[in-house]
């Protein structure tokens, strides 16, 4: 690629990148903000839990935002947002303004993440030069995520604040560099003339609806009936929504997506990977500091190196999608997590980290080879018009996915939790261990599926070549021209 398309890359990449490090740095200084401000568990929860409402119950809504709305005023307009609401929140003084400001910061990466990974799906040519354009983007956000958490820790100790204003420069740098770089074509030629209004209600409400389930399983089972009935009504409005679509003659969603096998596919895999990776890594942080006694800094090192995925991602793992196909290479993947979740299953109290080292590093190998090969697998074949679309639902399956993770583990060490003392709590976590590895268990049988799919397309299409052949060798005039219309 030449230097500008690196450039525009890089800007992308840098945007996913700070969606990461947001994240994690906030998970890492949550307790410090709770004792800071004053907090109940229960607000202290919901700072953390805001952000994944606004961005899940947005996300679908954002990718096809981008596809008929423009793609770089969408990006533009929403980076600005979330430069501005992230700063915002190190001025608040209670926890509703923390809520606010995490909720607005996920809807605006709800926009911005769809449209960023559109751009680069749309802006280099298919092939090798896009695939490793998306790898590098999917690198990226991981190596955001787990740095994250070291950056996290460090900022925490200066002061909780500078957790949210320190992103602000990077993301005003890459809001400058963004207007030069991203052309002004992104536009849509075609300007719709209507606007599916129906359609988008119905999708928002749906799932925000069904983030705020997701969300309240993760914080108890204590008010079920309110857990139940938003469920429910999320159920009825996603009804409400196909209903609408089917008869729109411009609709929001062409629910012909959804019914593509690669795409569904990819997007269940990536809710499955997803909430084991996150599941798992919830789980660990929990053990590390409950049980051992280690600091927040201390763990964020540990886990960092889980992070390896960013320097795999854009250097091995486009080879081995090169050589074996992304479909291979997933499943590859996904069974390096079931071996590194399968070997944390024993895990006891006097562990060193020697003893957790190979599981940790499994883990992110595992997630260099899945992440950014399922970005490839839920964006190939699709049209461009409907790109952003695509980036939507894949990123919508990553949000849920991250938070069903965390929600089922924590419902199982509940359960398990039945006794007091340290064997008691070691034995829940043994147990809420063994949600991430039916999860990556599960997702190696869906993608087993994608490469049973992938060999039999092979097999059709060398049928269908080894028949044209025979027929162009029994007529000359064909042969002839065939050769000619090569020629």
């Amino acid at each position: 690629m030449g230097t500008r398309a690196w450039a525009l890359l890089l800007v992308l990449c840098g945007t996913i990148f700070l969606e990461g490090i947001d994240v994690a740095m906030m998970a890492v200084a949550i307790p410090a903000v709770r004792a800071d401000l004053g907090l109940t568990t229960g607000t202290a929860a919901w700072v953390m839990s805001a952000y994944v409402l606004g961005y899940a119950g947005f996300t679908l809504l954002g990718g096809r935002a981008a596809d008929l709305l423009g793609r770089r005023r969408m990006f533009l307009l929403w980076l600005t947002v979330f430069l501005a609401f992230s700063g915002l929140g190190g001025f608040a003084t209670g926890g509703w303004m923390l809520i606010v400001a995490r909720f607005v910061t996920g809807v605006a990466a709800a926009f911005m993440t769809p449209a960023a990974l559109s751009l680069i799906t749309t802006s280099y040519e298919v092939g090798p030069r896009r695939d490793k354009a998306v790898l590098v983007f999917a690198g990226t956000g991981a190596a955001g995520f787990s740095l994250g958490l070291v950056i996290g820790g460090l900022l925490t100790e200066i002061g909780w604040r500078w957790v949210f204003f320190a992103p602000v420069l990077p993301a005003a740098a890459l809001l400058v560099a963004a207007v030069r770089l991203i052309p002004r074509r992104d536009a849509p030629a075609k300007r719709r003339r209507t606007f599916d209004l129906p359609g988008a209600i119905s999708a928002a409400g749906a799932m925000l609806l069904a983030a705020y389930t997701v969300v309240r399983l993760e914080h108890g089972l204590h008010q079920w009936p309110v857990t139940l009935a938003s469920g429910l009504a999320a159920l009825l409005l996603a009804g409400a929504f196909v209903a609408v679509e089917r008869r729109c003659p411009d609709p929001l969603v062409r629910l012909g997506l959804l019914r593509q096998g690669p795409v569904v596919r990819a997007d269940l895999g990536a809710l499955l990977f997803l909430g084991a990776f996150f599941g798992f890594q919830f789980v660990v942080t929990l053990y590390l500091q409950e049980l051992r006694g280690w600091s927040s800094l201390q763990t964020a090192v540990a886990l960092v190196v889980t992070g390896i995925d960013a320097v795999l991602a854009p250097t091995l793992t486009p080879r081995l999608v090169i050589r074996f196909g992304y479909a291979r290479v997933i499943v590859g993947g996904f069974l390096l997590a079931v071996a590194s979740y399968a070997l944390f299953l024993p895990v006891g109290m006097d562990w060193s980290y020697a003893m957790m080292f190979p599981t940790l590093l499994l883990s992110g190998l595992a997630f260099a080879l899945v992440f950014g090969p399922l970005t490839i697998a839920a964006t190939d074949g699709v049209a461009e018009s409907e790109q952003g679309l695509a980036g939507g639902l894949l990123t919508t399956a990553i949000q849920f996915g991250s938070a069903i993770g965390i929600s089922a583990v924590t419902a199982v060490y509940g359960l398990a939790s039945t006794g007091s003392g340290p064997e008691a709590t070691l034995s829940a976590f043994r147990a809420a261990l063994t949600v991430p590895l039916a999860l990556v268990v599960l997702g190696t049988l869906i993608s087993l599926v994608s490469v049973r799919e992938a060999r039999r397309a092979v097999r059709n299409a060398s049928q269908v070549s080894s028949v044209n052949a025979s027929q162009t060798s029994e007529n000359p005039a064909q042969r002839s021209g065939g050769i000619s219309s090569w020629k």
